[in-house]
């Protein structure tokens, strides 16, 4: 891609020696214990590569289980100094399979399971009105909100008030007043409308309010710690912020109606997000709907637990029927009043489809979540496959889908149905 298209695609520069950027665990790929070929593993690898050479992630990671074996994982670019409008002498550092990214609203398919886990331990019953654990909560027509409606994002109040200033996203005690203020759009819970940083602040406030702890030691105690994570964190630790990978507004710039609906889901323009999402404040905050820490092997690790029915490793992290729960669809396919376009969710996850869903096709048993539409992390037990494909750019329609969507298809296609008795019990 010559100068003049990178700068008006806003792409990165990409060498045409692709092994120059490559990084591969070797040591963490194992096709053969999961009986995948290699002629499957260099297909799924070449269309990572595709999706790389489109310019619009200027670094990729991948992790890919099947059977609960990990067949590939690998990363591709730099996590930081090779963006669309980063100096030519700017320093490239190596994107690796260990590179910290923000998961964005993946990171609310975590949030989302650290409730369900609460609701095992007997602490909060999701059907409880949000009111019933914070009564300040349920003024201006919020009573009867539920937290299963706020996990299934119909919990009617899908953004934060209009002109609230960015800084407010990393001031719990502010964002959780402009909340507590706000009056619903509907109180029934009858459409969907995307949350996107709303309902984190909400789940959080319930947790810390029935556990008097944190949601970081939470997550740590209940998730992290016992699957033996590095990073998976809300934020990161200021003494790590130089290794997080950078985020870059990359693609064509979006123009309305589709801007008009990133500003609606977002509360900005994706220059602005970028910004933002960059700035030192947002990355050590805690923002539970949008600012998990992590790698692609981690959420994959994460996925692989939800897949194995609440236990990695022979070790209990919780129920089946937790799993279960988290899982199950509620409501039927509608068009998502925030994004626009046709969505299924359970409480708190993104669900596939058949004959073809967000997860590819016939992935009817698919869950997982998007962030910032591509970064595409999830769960298929009719194929016994987690996936996390993560990346740094935030690119919303440009010449990258086509690549994006083929890697999707190549995952569904590489790992076809097994029969149902073979298939882990999640997906009985």
């Amino acid at each position: 891609m010559n100068r003049l298209a990178r700068r008006a695609l806003h792409s990165s520069q990409i060498p045409e020696d692709l092994e120059s950027v490559t990084f591969r665990d070797d040591a963490g790929e194992n096709p053969a214990a999961a009986g995948v070929s290699q002629e499957t593993v260099d297909a799924l690898w070449r269309s990572v590569q595709s999706l790389y050479r489109t310019g619009v992630h200027p670094g990729i990671q991948i992790s890919i289980r099947h059977k609960g074996e990990q067949v590939l994982h690998r990363a591709i670019g730099h996590a930081s100094g090779n963006g669309p409008h980063d100096p030519r002498d700017a320093a490239k550092v190596p994107m690796t399979t260990d590179t910290p990214i923000c998961y964005f609203s993946a990171s609310k398919a975590v949030t989302a399971l650290l409730m369900h886990m609460l609701a095992e331990q007997g602490l909060v019953n999701l059907m409880d009105p949000v009111s019933y654990y914070c009564p300040e909560f349920g003024v201006n027509g919020k009573r009867t909100i539920t937290v299963h409606q706020i996990l299934s994002h119909r919990g009617g109040i899908p953004a934060i008030p209009r002109e609230t200033p960015i800084d407010v996203l990393w001031d719990n005690d502010e964002i959780w007043r402009l909340l507590c203020a706000a009056r619903p759009v509907e109180v029934d819970g009858a459409k969907v409308a995307y949350h996107a940083i709303t309902g984190g602040f909400v789940l959080q406030r319930v947790l810390e309010r029935v556990t008097g702890d944190s949601i970081e030691k939470y997550l740590d105690k209940h998730l992290r710690r016992p699957m033996g994570m590095k990073w998976f964190t809300y934020g990161i630790a200021p003494e790590h912020l130089d290794e997080l990978a950078c985020n870059y507004a990359t693609g064509p710039t979006p123009r309305f109606p589709v801007s008009w609906v990133v500003n609606r889901a977002l509360g900005g323009d994706i220059r602005t997000v970028e910004r933002v999402t960059n700035d030192p404040r947002f990355q050590e905050a805690v923002i539970p709907a949008g600012n998990l820490c992590g790698t692609a092997e981690e959420m994959g690790r994460f996925f692989q637990m939800m897949l194995n029915g609440g236990l990695w490793n022979g070790r209990r992290i919780c129920s089946e029927i937790t799993i279960r729960r988290a899982i199950q669809q509620f409501g039927s396919l509608q068009i998502d009043r925030t994004m626009m376009i046709p969505m299924r969710f359970s409480a708190g996850m993104m669900l596939g489809g058949n004959p073809v869903g967000l997860w590819g096709q016939n992935s009817r048993f698919a869950f997982g979540h998007v962030g910032l539409i591509n970064k595409l992390c999830w769960a298929d037990a009719a194929r016994d496959i987690s996936v996390s494909l993560l990346n740094t750019g935030i690119p919303i329609v440009g010449h990258h889908l086509p690549a994006l969507a083929k890697f999707v298809y190549t995952v569904g296609n590489r790992f076809p149905l097994i029969p149902e008795h073979r298939r882990p019990l999640i997906a009985a």
